[in-house]
């Protein structure tokens, strides 16, 4: 499936009858339901997100959402005892929406007051990461003194990549969303995945205050991935890995979801002797040989185009390593004329 700029003609793939235009027409036309669209365009919300920004009861607004997600406008995504819906990820709702969004009076009084609501939801969620973060930011500290400078790896990380835009990014454990900031004007679309509850509120908080738009973030198991065959063009597993019982399967499963031609990068500790990291820390694995992550890397099916060393800053400290990996398959033609146009 392509994804469009908003306004952009849908592939003919991506396009429906008459009757499913239909059916997304009346989804969308009806005051609430619209509301919903409108604010869902800003980024994931739960029920009772909706319910304080909308002034309308639980069971109204699931009943609304419930009707979006049976007209394919809104998907929903189950995360622990919550659910987030956001808009479904094909172009034609993404076109739908953008056209309401051109269509509306932007000093439209409801919806300025929805504006409104739906940044106090977003404080209040930037609050509570806060909080996250001050519970946890001694243990983070004590293993970012260990290693190089995290502007170092991040410029590192970029170099590796390129400039040339992509359309889609899967940034895998992707903790607070950094990696999906860094690369913001690169990817088309992104998408973060977290085993961590509070770290996808930390996510969604520091997107929120970043201003990326376009991106997701959702709880997912690394090596049961609910994504598609072929369906990225770059995955990424920063300082992942050495929490890992099983790296070489959540290599596999990232593989799995890679596009012809599409590139993995791997960013981990080299081997060392911290053991204090596996006793208070979780690290299942004390870091990574070149050896060992080439092996993972081509056994999935990839062929291993950079490896790139970050020294320790002192002794008795962690070099970073960066692996760079493609998928070998040809681009057939259509993939070509897809990239060429997010180009």
């Amino acid at each position: 499936m392509s994804f469009l700029s908003p306004l952009a003609a849908p592939d003919p793939a991506d396009r429906m009858s008459a009757d499913q235009l239909v059916e997304f027409l009346r989804a969308a036309g009806e005051p609430t339901r619209l509301r919903i669209l409108v604010l869902l365009e800003k980024g994931d919300l739960t029920v009772k997100d909706l319910t304080e920004i909308l002034g309308q009861s639980q069971p109204r607004i699931s009943r609304h959402l419930k009707l979006l997600t049976e007209a394919g406008l809104v998907d929903r995504f189950p995360e622990g005892a919550w659910v987030y819906y956001r808009l479904a990820d094909n172009a034609a709702t993404v076109t739908l929406a953008s056209v309401i969004r051109s269509l509306i009076d932007a000093r439209d009084a409801r919806l300025a007051r929805d504006r409104e609501r739906l940044d106090q939801v977003k404080r209040a969620r930037s609050e509570r990461a806060a909080a996250y973060f001050a519970r946890n930011a001694h243990a983070w500290d004590e293993i970012r003194s260990l290693q190089v400078e995290d502007s170092v790896v991040e410029t590192a990380i970029q170099e590796a990549i390129g400039t040339t835009p992509f359309d889609a990014y899967l940034d895998l454990g992707t903790g607070t969303g950094r990696l999906i900031e860094l690369l913001d004007g690169r990817w088309a679309r992104a998408l973060g995945i977290d085993l961590s509850h509070d770290m996808l509120a930390v996510a969604r908080a520091h997107l929120d205050r970043a201003g990326v738009t376009g991106a997701q973030v959702r709880l997912g198991d690394i090596y049961a991935l609910d994504l598609p065959r072929d369906s990225f063009d770059l995955v990424s597993l920063h300082q992942v890995l050495h929490y890992l019982e099983d790296p070489a399967r959540a290599i596999r499963e990232a593989a799995r979801v890679l596009r012809p031609g599409g590139r993995i990068v791997v960013v981990d500790f080299a081997p060392h002797d911290l053991e204090f990291l596996r006793e208070e820390h979780a690290h299942r694995r004390l870091g990574f040989s070149h050896g060992e992550i080439t092996r993972l890397l081509e056994q999935a099916g990839l062929a291993v185009e950079t490896i790139r060393d970050l020294p320790a800053p002192g002794p008795g400290q962690l070099t970073v390593t960066l692996w760079l990996a493609r998928d070998p398959r040809l681009l057939v033609a259509h993939d070509l004329k897809r990239r060429e146009a997010v180009a």
